[in-house]
This record gives C-alpha cells, sequence and structure tokens, in this order.
C-alpha cells in the first residue's frame, strides 16, 4: 500500500515538471517547502492522535472539518481519503503514512488545478511528559495560476508553528480544566 501511494504522489508531483513549452517560453511551477516545530506538552500517545485528521478537530477550528470518503467511519488511518474545504476550493486528503510506532505521519493533499500539497509530520519523545513535533510543508502549483496559491499558503505556513502551538497548549488546558471538575 505504501509503494502504491508513493507512486501515485510521485506521479501528480511529477506532472508539473513536464510543463508546456508556449513559443519557447516554459511555464514555471513554484515548489516550496517550509517547516516548523513545535513542542507539546503531553506523552507521545495522547500527543499522536491530535495530528490525526479526525484529532485535530479538537484544536484546529472550525474550518477544520473533514469529510471522509474512506473509511466510512472516518478514523485516523493510513489510507484514508477526505476532504477539506480551504476557501473556495476543495482538497482531496490522502493519509499516506501513519505509523504510530514509527512516529511519522504523512499526508497528501490536491486542489484540482491548483497545487499538491505534502505534509510531513515526525515525533520525538523529548521526556515522559513532553513531544517533540515537526511539520513539513512541500507545495508545488500544477499550474502558473496555482504560484499564487503556492505563494499566499507558504507565507502562511510560516507563521503557522506559533499558532498550532497556541492552539494545541489551549486544547490540553482546557481538558486538565474539565478534568478537575
Amino acid at each position: 500500500m505504501k509503494k502504491f501511494w508513493t507512486l501515485i504522489v510521485a506521479a501528480g508531483l511529477a506532472l508539473p515538471a513536464l510543463s508546456q513549452d508556449t513559443a519557447g517560453v516554459k511555464e514555471t511551477h513554484m515548489h516550496v517547502q517550509t517547516t516548523f516545530d513545535l513542542v507539546i506538552h503531553a506523552p507521545y500517545a495522547e500527543t499522536a492522535p491530535l495530528f490525526g485528521p479526525n484529532g485535530e478537530r479538537a484544536w484546529a477550528g472550525k474550518h477544520w472539518d473533514p469529510q471522509f470518503l474512506h473509511p466510512q467511519q472516518g478514523r485516523d488511518e493510513q489510507g484514508a481519503v477526505f476532504t477539506i474545504r480551504h476557501g473556495e476550493l476543495s482538497a482531496v486528503w490522502v493519509n499516506t503514512l501513519f505509523d504510530t510506532g514509527g512516529r511519522h505521519f504523512q499526508y497528501v493533499y490536491f486542489i484540482p488545478g491548483v497545487m499538491v500539497t505534502v505534509i510531513d509530520v515526525r515525533f520525538k519523545m523529548m521526556d515522559a511528559a513532553t513531544t517533540g513535533v515537526n511539520v513539513t510543508y512541500t507545495r508545488t502549483a500544477i499550474t502558473p495560476e496555482g504560484n499564487e496559491h503556492v505563494a499566499a499558503m507558504s507565507e502562511g505556513d510560516r507563521t503557522a508553528g506559533p499558532d498550532w502551538q497556541q492552539a494545541i497548549d489551549a486544547y490540553l488546558a482546557s481538558r486538565k480544566t474539565r478534568s478537575r471538575d
């Protein structure tokens, strides 16, 4: 299954390399990689589920509303396929790697006629109560028009770390408060 998704992703990312040459001018497709780190004040067993499509609902805000196509029960698992609205656009997401034992998740999503995005999430146990998370976004425009989207979304990726950190910290704090009540 992993080889299948790797092949699909590679084919999707290779497609832009076949840029059309119009009147001797080759079109360029923007390709940007952005990385940020988080420190989650929870053990890995509690942290990992927060980075699954369903688990992210707890902290990501109302805009994060995955609509599962597979599995129908909407479980966080490798091979899950779901859609997410990005403003006026709709993205199709695939969970290409959900390796809790290996502490590595990966998602690929595409917005038809715009771009392909690979999100790589790696976890590192810092101590029994703290988990480091490294997130890398790799965005590739699949049309010249997609360059604008890649530029704008990559700029947002550069500032996402503190936003994610604050949202996850707030969620974890609210859980602790509720458990005391």
